[in-house]
């Protein structure tokens, strides 16, 4: 047992014997205080690390990008001219339905990163390469913590959208909230919840972004987790820490065109005019 929870067990005890309290709502509280760090070491306890922390065991990516350094994982693009295609580092320990993932990345460069998942290689365009959704880490604001899908449907829902695609692939817009603003190139906190055909985003603790797709043609119930490192400008992506846990099969949200709440517009995907970074492309030396 951890020694904080020794003392708030303690503190419980000692308050139901000891007659100086005078008071059962104060043993009543330290016992639900108690309870309530049990749950939550029990709900802590319940993630799987993926990463062991000494080397790329369970991983699959180009050797010559991806590295363990004190602790962290390391993909590295040197060159505008190191890399034909983004790059990613394949988890290999299954696949991923429903599940809650934590992870503490950063992106050191004028370059963007991301956590595909439910998703697939194309193994025809290169090794390493992946299509399917992904929470974007990107310097530009309005990009970072996004629903996006890499080599597929594209942008669905920027920080501070939540979004729904129809059973025909239109997207619409149900809501809106301030973006979350951050700096990549500093340590952060993502999370991604995955149940049935509902998605959300979230950096250190904030929703960026939702997504209910009801697109059965194109939408991926369960795929790869992987983590992507970026063509062209030079940058440096790195994960402190990478946690997984299985959630239980959730139904999918119907779709219900006469449900659909009063603020819900139809909108135009997304485009982008940073596809990389917040400045300019650094061209490829001839």
């Amino acid at each position: 047992m951890r020694p904080f929870l020794i003392i708030a067990s303690s503190f419980a005890i000692a308050s139901l014997r000891s007659p100086l309290r005078g008071s059962t709502r104060f043993a009543v509280l330290a016992v639900s205080l108690c309870s309530a760090l049990v749950s939550s070491f029990a709900a802590e306890d319940s993630f799987t690390s993926l990463f062991n922390g000494k080397d790329l065991t369970g991983w699959d990516g180009d050797p010559k990008l991806w590295k363990v350094e004190n602790g962290i994982v390391i993909g590295t693009n040197p060159t505008p001219e190191a890399m034909a295609n983004n790059s990613f580092l394949i988890w290999r320990g299954g696949t991923v339905k429903d599940f809650e993932l934590r992870a503490t990345v950063r992106v050191i460069g004028d370059n963007n990163s991301g956590i595909q998942y439910r998703s697939r290689e194309l193994k025809d365009v290169a090794p390493w390469v992946i299509t399917g959704y992904q929470c974007d880490i990107h310097p530009a604001i309005e990009h970072t913590g996004m629903t996006y899908e890499e080599r597929g449907r594209g942008i669905f829902g920027l920080n501070g959208k939540n979004v729904l695609l129809d059973p025909d692939g239109a997207l619409w817009q149900l809501s809106e909230h301030a973006p979350v603003k951050v700096d990549v190139s500093q340590w952060n906190d993502y999370v991604i919840i995955a149940q049935g055909n509902h998605l959300q985003h979230f950096i250190n603790g904030q929703p960026t972004s939702e997504l209910i797709d009801h697109h059965a043609d194109k939408r991926m119930l369960e795929g790869l987790l992987a983590i992507q490192l970026h063509k062209g400008n030079p940058n440096r992506v790195e994960i402190k820490e990478l946690k997984l846990k299985a959630l239980p099969e959730a139904s999918l949200v119907p779709f219900e065109a006469g449900k659909l709440p009063a603020t819900a517009k139809k909108i135009e995907k997304p485009r982008t005019s940073r596809p990389q970074g917040t400045g300019p492309v650094v061209p490829v030396k001839k």
